[in-house]
């Protein structure tokens, strides 16, 4: 035999043993330990149920979201036409046909009446009020007739609206130039 022919046998034989010598060892793993995996499996169960109750308040909240955009999309068709009443009621005063003014007023008031109880409630505007664009909608400036009316309501145009703590439509004013 040759140099060349030993030396390979020599590899072969090395390699051999090389991965004898692997096969021999066994790679040690840690495995938890039976309190280690129970305290896992306790975690992912009270994170989970975590997130459960997460899920049940979130959907829970857009429930009753939902019901209240309902209402409010029903609310806000409703609004004109109680304008309309009350330039009816106005109307009919100046006639003053005392049986056709309490025929109407009973139906106008059974009719804001049903509509309060769904949650509407009118916001008020007096003359003099403060104006505060988070409440007001201005839809003008005149000049004040006072310095007391500066930067204040001074008429209220159209009525303005909330659907329980939510302003569904703002009331319209005008307002004295300061």
């Amino acid at each position: 035999m040759s140099n060349k022919e030993n030396t390979q046998e020599e590899e072969i034989k090395n390699t051999e043993q090389e991965a004898q010598v692997e096969e021999s060892q066994e790679v040690v793993v840690d495995e938890p330990t039976a309190e280690e995996l129970i305290q896992q499996e306790k975690d992912k169960y009270l994170r989970l149920f975590a997130e459960f109750e997460n899920y049940k308040k979130r959907t829970s909240k857009e429930r009753i979201e939902l019901f209240k955009t309902a209402s409010q999309e029903l609310m806000t068709s409703l609004l004109p036409i109680m304008d309309d009443f009350d330039r009816g009621l106005t109307e009919i005063k100046k006639v003053k046909d005392k049986e056709l003014l309490k025929g109407m007023q009973l139906i106008n008031d059974k009719f804001k009446n049903t509509l309060t109880l769904k949650g509407l409630t009118e916001i008020e505007v007096k003359k003099g009020d403060v104006f505060d664009a988070e409440i007001h909608e201005a839809i003008t400036q005149i000049p004040a007739p006072s310095d007391k009316l500066k930067g204040k309501v001074i008429d209220a145009v159209e009525k303005g609206y909330k659907l329980g703590d939510k302003i569904i439509r703002y009331p319209k004013v005008v307002i004295g130039q300061s």
